[in-house]
């Protein structure tokens, strides 16, 4: 963990004490961790000093920062509810990209104030001057809104996620119609699906951090746009180099929703009815892909020919955008401050008054660390990260390997039309729909015992999903691969395989998620970012060697190494349910709690 990451885990610490360990017991562990390595340790003590010092620095500088709004006789009186709600805008400008100006001193002299003045004295206390939110009911926190505007505005961004995940599949409907168009490969023309979710894999790292900066509202409104427009490039391409890149970027696009959606959820909600919001997100995420080959089959089957399946996209993607600039508010609470900030300034005059955003300059070192070099450093370092990833990478690839899979037995072995075969993607639709309702059943069950654990969250109790999915979701691919591969057994059968498929993929990538932010809290953004790069690889891929697997292998063979594999991975959350504390105690990112004694 080098300096930055420790003045983030610092400030996280200070902003929510109750939820970490406390520093004298972190330090006599590390002290009992130095008595057995001394040598080790006495000699990077003298090359480290200067970094050790400069940390020092960096971390008295934002502790200063911090100091006016740690005052106990102003926070004695506060809310609960305004005491949380500080502790999160705390912990969100630390994390934020550029909160910390370190990289940003200059050497330069100070440029002249002009006209001969001399420098004014600085406000005389910074935190009288730094706008706040008016106690827990305060209308402008979008916690307070209306039900009635949460579930607008839920219903409103889920239609722009379903459109995103949806456009991400309904162009491999269209996939050999357009090999044959274009007189290319079957492989080549999938190309148009792998773009795609490659474009997922690196949006966010413009999307997130601009999510952060400027709020939750501009990016999804420029997003919808240029998704949009890229689509409608899609339709009217005139050759195979044009299709791609703009699938590509559309993806690009397409991915702020998915970065985005999901904060906002958690602006507008608070802990008790976060988790269920979530959840129901996840499977709109989930059910867009599988919803689109059957709807794009009957689509490339009509008159109306495979460019209408982007047409149909791209007018999905304006009324999304029509949809986010009109009535989409801002739910950011930093930037809803901001706003406030820029009244008050505007109407009475005093300049001085800000929002403790306003005080962020955007930093690319620290942009270029926290989208690149953390993430690969947890994703090389961290068990947890690494082995979580790839299980979530292959069960996120299968995902689009099966938009080649499904076609070879329901259109190949079957004989069915485009529309029709893809009809059988409704079985692990439905399978989705299971695991999220039951987790979302079982979330009054997790908050209860999250409250009798002083709402201290232990990353082990969203693992038995993972276990019961990762059972089903291999049992699934070989009933799918052993049922389909013959015309005399009924379709049905292979179709029911879905399932246990779906299940399995919802209840494995859901918690799993949300596994790694409970293990990871101040460091989730980064080891969610080193999951994403991985499995959006993997996404991009596995349908590019599907079509040649299925067919050189027979499909009950390539479904069995597929379920093989699927197999050794169950054991992966299983080793963590029993020794995933005691890897975290080991580990630099992640903090460790035991849970509440009765």
């Amino acid at each position: 963990m080098d300096a930055a990451d420790k003045i983030i885990s610092r400030a996280e610490e200070d902003a929510s004490p109750e939820r970490f360990p406390r520093h004298d017991e972190k330090e006599a562990h590390v002290e009992k961790a130095e008595a057995h390595e001394p040598i080790a340790r006495t000699y990077t003590s003298s090359t480290s000093s200067s970094s050790s010092s400069e940390a020092s620095d960096i971390e008295r500088d934002a502790t200063m920062s911090r100091a006016p709004t740690q005052r106990e006789d102003v926070d004695l009186e506060r809310h609960p509810t305004a005491l949380s709600r500080i502790q999160t805008q705390r912990s969100q400008h630390s994390a934020t990209v550029g909160a910390s100006l370190k990289s940003r001193q200059s050497r330069k002299p100070l440029p002249a104030f002009g006209a001969g003045k001399p420098y004014p004295p600085p406000l005389p206390e910074r935190d009288e001057y730094v706008v706040e939110f008016e106690g827990p009911d305060d209308p402008l926190h979008a916690q307070n809104w209306p039900l009635k505007k949460k579930l607008l505005t839920g219903a409103m961004l889920g239609f722009t996620t379903l459109t995103a995940a949806f456009g991400s599949s309904i162009f491999s409907a269209a996939t050999r119609v357009i090999a044959q168009q274009y007189d290319v490969s079957i492989t080549v023309g999938v190309l148009g699906t792998s773009f795609y979710v490659l474009g997922f894999a690196t949006g966010p790292i413009l999307w997130a951090p601009l999510s952060e900066l400027k709020g939750r509202r501009l990016p999804l409104v420029i997003a919808s746009l240029g998704f949009s427009i890229f689509n409608i490039g899609v339709a009217t391409g005139k050759d195979l180099q044009t299709i791609l890149i703009c699938r590509f970027f559309a993806g690009f696009f397409g991915a702020c929703p998915l970065t985005c959606v999901a904060a906002v959820f958690s602006d507008m909600f608070d802990n008790r009815t976060r988790g269920m919001a979530i959840t129901i997100f996840s499977v709109t995420v989930f059910t867009g892909p599988l919803l689109a080959p059957f709807i794009g089959g009957f689509i490339v089957m009509s008159h109306l020919g495979w460019r209408w399946t982007e047409y149909i996209v791209a007018i999905m993607g304006f009324t999304a955008f029509t949809l986010n600039i009109l009535f989409l508010e801002e739910s950011y609470p930093p930037e809803i401050l901001v706003k406030k900030a820029s009244e008050l300034r505007r109407r009475t005059k005093n300049w001085g008054i800000h929002a403790k955003q306003d005080e962020i300059e955007i930093d690319f070192k620290e942009l270029i660390q926290k989208n690149f070099s953390r993430p690969l450093r947890m994703l090389v370092t961290e068990p947890i990260v690494l082995l979580l990833s790839i299980y979530m990478a292959f069960i996120y690839g299968l995902l689009y390997l099966f938009l080649t899979a499904y076609p070879l037995v329901f259109q190949g072995v079957h004989h069915m039309n485009l529309g029709v075969g893809g009809l059988a993607f409704l079985g692990m639709i439905i399978g989705q729909l299971l695991a999220g309702t039951l987790i979302f059943i079982r979330q009054p069950a997790y908050q209860r015992k999250l409250a009798a654990n002083n709402n201290v969250p232990i990353p082990e109790w969203r693992l038995p999903e993972i276990i019961a999915g990762g059972v089903c979701f291999a049992i699934g691919i070989f009933w799918f691969g052993w049922t389909g591969y013959k015309e005399s057994i009924h379709w049905i059968v292979p179709t029911l395989s879905g399932l246990l498929i779906g299940f399995g993929l919802l209840s494995i990538f859901l918690q799993a998620l949300n596994y790694l932010v409970d293990a990871y809290l101040m460091f989730a953004a980064s080891a969610i970012a080193a999951n994403t790069f991985l499995r959006s690889i993997c996404g991009a891929v596995f349908p590019l060697f599907a079509q040649q697997m299925f067919n050189g292998m027979g499909i009950q063979y390539a479904a069995t190494l597929l379920g093989c594999v699927a197999a050794v991975l169950v054991p992966v959350p299983i080793w963590f349910y029993f020794r995933g504390a005691k890897i975290r105690e080991k580990s630099a990112y992640a903090p460790t709690f035991k849970p509440a004694q009765d």
